[in-house]
């Protein structure tokens, strides 16, 4: 039995999908699988019922795909599909230690740059104060280091709003995350985190990524990063990773990664697979073959 997928609906048509994501539901149903349709922007206004109100009842297991979504609205949204029959794949709980860098850390901290985090409550300036920020950059090695939130980095702005040259530099630090804050603006999530720099091998700013598409537990895709589609290199050696992926137990995750200048392959960040970006150049046609092929 194939398995369904929600895909986000075109605002200003409530039975067509996104244009956005078009060929990847176009691509689950020559797979055999069903769309069901989701009003992202009415679940984002906290109306999680009204944004379900198209999807069938009795649906059963559902894997969602694209539009990222906060973690307290991806659980109100759970909520409102199992009143209507249907069963998220991905649970909420293993969505927010996929999706958020708290969440994860833990589990990949081998594989992974070390970082430190600053949560930022709703309404509160996501900035430390001069002296809580340099107590946050000490617990990192000297050196540099990427700003970013629980989900997201600045990578297209890399030297104003990303990297960090020296964090010892406590003025150069303070510049590059309020700048990082004030970019972000509303969409920044969780607080702000500051991620020790490691030297990838092709000496990008940023470095080229590839981004691995796992699904229950295994890599079953690797595909171009979306920022860096054309750039290509080895394929990556991911058994050192795997165990990090499979501890959490996700379903569906997606881990972007880089070959470090000692050979090494780095995880440069973790997503839930939900809501990863599949580079507009890759055949829709390989993703949507293994959602639907999996219940």
């Amino acid at each position: 039995m194939s398995t369904p997928v929600l895909h986000c609906r075109d605002p200003l048509d409530s039975r067509r999908v996104d244009a956005h994501f078009a060929a990847e539901a176009e691509a689950v149903r020559r797979a055999g699988g069903d769309v069901a349709l989701l009003d992202h922007d009415t679940l984002l206004a906290g109306d999680a019922d009204a944004a379900v109100a198209r999807v069938p009842q009795g649906l059963g297991g559902v894997w969602y795909r694209r539009w990222m979504m906060p973690s307290e609205t991806y659980s109100a949204l759970a909520e409102a599909l199992r009143r209507r029959g249907a069963e998220l794949l991905t649970a909420p709980d293993r969505y927010r230690s996929a999706h958020e860098l708290p969440g994860w850390y833990a589990t990949f901290g081998d594989v992974t740059p070390a970082s430190v985090w600053h949560p930022a409550p709703p309404a509160a300036d996501p900035v430390p104060p001069p002296g809580e920020l340099a107590a946050l950059a000490a617990r990192l090695p000297a050196g540099p280091a990427v700003v970013k939130d629980y989900v997201k980095s600045r990578k297209d702005a890399w030297d104003e709003a990303c990297y960090v040259p020296d964090l010892a530099d406590g003025a150069g630090v303070r510049r590059v995350v309020a700048r990082f804050a004030d970019l972000q603006g509303e969409y920044l999530t969780g607080g702000i985190v500051l991620r020790a720099f490691e030297p990838f091998a092709d000496r990008g700013e940023p470095p080229a990524e590839l981004r691995v598409w796992w699904l229950d537990g295994e890599p079953r895709l690797v595909t171009p990063h979306p920022d860096s589609p054309h750039r290509s290199g080895p394929e990556p050696e991911l058994g050192h990773i795997a165990p990090a992926v499979r501890a959490p137990g996700c379903r569906f995750v997606t881990t972007d990664v880089a070959l470090r200048t000692d050979g090494v392959w780095r995880v440069v960040e973790v997503g839930d697979g939900q809501v990863s970006d599949l580079p507009r150049d890759v055949d829709p046609a390989h993703l949507a073959t293994l959602l639907v092929g999996t219940g």
